[in-house]
């Protein structure tokens, strides 16, 4: 991680509509030996329990969703536009089948904690789990977001994580 310089994650300028939908993210979790990503653009960022929170979307069947399970943490990785193939394969490609690194360049990183982030992101966000559930076809208000995302029933698991560490690309010159 010597090119990303730690931060508050309170100090983030960055619209987090457009860094979540229209940039897109990669959910990693695991450790060096054993981890898997996958890309996202569904979650949120904020505060709760007076924690800086993110939270992130896995569906059962997702590779991630097991490392997810295993580990009590998770990194989200922000990239720029240059990057963008690089998300789309990751999301639509299992992890099962074949080696993302290996088939895109990625090149994995550990954190401080042993966490898995990635040298070309510009923004990482280091997440503990402090909360978790699958969402509930009976909670939802508006039925029909249920039908049009969930056709299958595969309803994501949502972890809620607070924000550990925040680090983004160094300022110096490089």
């Amino acid at each position: 991680m010597e090119t990303f310089q730690e931060m508050d994650p309170l100090l983030i300028t960055e619209n987090i509509f457009k860094l979540l939908h229209q940039d897109w993210m990669l959910i990693t979790a695991g450790t060096l030996p054993h981890y898997n990503t996958m890309t996202a653009s569904w979650g949120t960022m904020g505060i709760l329990w007076n924690k800086p929170i993110a939270i992130c979307f896995i569906r059962p069947h997702r590779y991630t969703y097991e490392f997810a399970e295993k580990n009590d943490c998770f990194t989200l990785s922000f990239f720029d536009y240059q990057y963008r193939e690089v998300l789309d394969f990751c999301g639509t490609h299992s992890g099962r089948d074949i080696d993302k690194v290996s088939q895109t360049g990625l090149r994995p990183i550990e954190t401080a904690l042993g966490n898995i982030a990635y040298e070309q992101a510009r923004l990482v966000l280091e997440c503990r789990k402090i909360y978790a559930d699958t969402l509930k076809p009976e909670n939802f208000m508006l039925m029909e977001v249920a039908k049009k995302n969930y056709p299958a029933s595969d309803f994501h698991k949502f972890y809620i994580g607070e924000i550990i560490g925040c680090f983004v690309k160094g300022t110096r010159d490089e």
